[in-house]
């Protein structure tokens, strides 16, 4: 039986593992800044590139403050730097977690990496060349000779980033569902009756991360997304059954 004294020591273990992946990240993050701020004005060309394209011609961002453009790349950088280190930071995340994992789960590593990194990726990409570019050219289409657009380089990386990160982390919902079903909080049952609120709530986030209020881009962002919850409950069922075979193992 644990007493406090053990409880208290398992915590203060768990917060020093914590700490041990935080400082990882933190140097792996540090070290692509670095390597993605010297590459800033490719990185820029490439983040840009969906609005110039739409923008009419002679068209510039600009930016007002004297050390605007700088904090700006970094921003970029730091974006950038995510990123590409996104493999390293998940395989972080699940060495934190392995040890509440039965050991017969723990040889998930590279499956949990690869495909967290792939959905990541997918969805940042998706917003890139399928979500943003026509909410760009409707946003663009209120130019007129009485109105000229004069975009702010801050303003356009903040929305670019935002909008990105939220795309990313939406395509992650197979991985979170599959972390829930390991927990008992959801199954394919669940989810399968919950599927029409699910839908709404879909169109729902779809209409917050896309920023043209057009419906076309709504349905481009959902149905993706409604592709992942179909994945989300054969994920589940897998799940669910890999945790009863974990268990009845660890009982024999």
């Amino acid at each position: 039986m644990k007493t406090i004294e053990d409880y208290k020591m398992s915590l203060t273990d768990h917060l020093m593992e914590l700490r041990k992946r935080l400082v990882r990240c933190v140097i792996i993050l540090l070290i692509g800044f670095g390597a993605c701020y010297y590459y800033k004005d490719f990185i820029f060309d490439i983040v840009t590139r969906p609005l110039v394209q739409v923008l009419p011609k002679n068209s510039y961002l600009i930016y007002t403050g004297l050390t605007e453009a700088f904090f700006v790349y970094m921003k970029l950088a730091f974006f950038a730097s995510l990123i590409i280190t996104c493999p390293f930071i998940i395989y972080q995340i699940w060495k934190f977690i392995s040890p509440a994992l039965h050991s017969t789960e723990k040889k998930y590593v590279l499956p949990f990496v690869f495909f967290s990194t792939l959905l990541f990726v997918s969805g940042v990409l998706f917003g890139y060349f399928i979500a943003l570019p026509p909410a760009f050219e409707f946003f663009v289409s209120f130019n007129n000779r009485y109105l000229q657009s004069m975009i702010s380089f801050s303003d356009y990386i903040s929305l670019f980033v935002t909008f990105l990160l939220g795309f990313g982390l939406s395509f992650e919902l197979p991985v979170f569902i599959f972390f829930l079903a390991k927990l008992g909080i959801v199954n394919a049952q669940m989810l399968s009756k919950q599927r029409k609120y699910a839908i709404l709530v879909i169109f729902i986030v779809a209409a917050i991360l896309t920023p043209s209020p057009d419906a076309l881009s709504q349905i481009l962002m959902a149905i993706p997304l409604m592709f992942l919850y179909e994945l989300s409950i054969f994920i589940s069922k897998f799940a669910g059954k890999k945790k009863v075979d974990s268990e009845s193992k660890d009982n024999e």
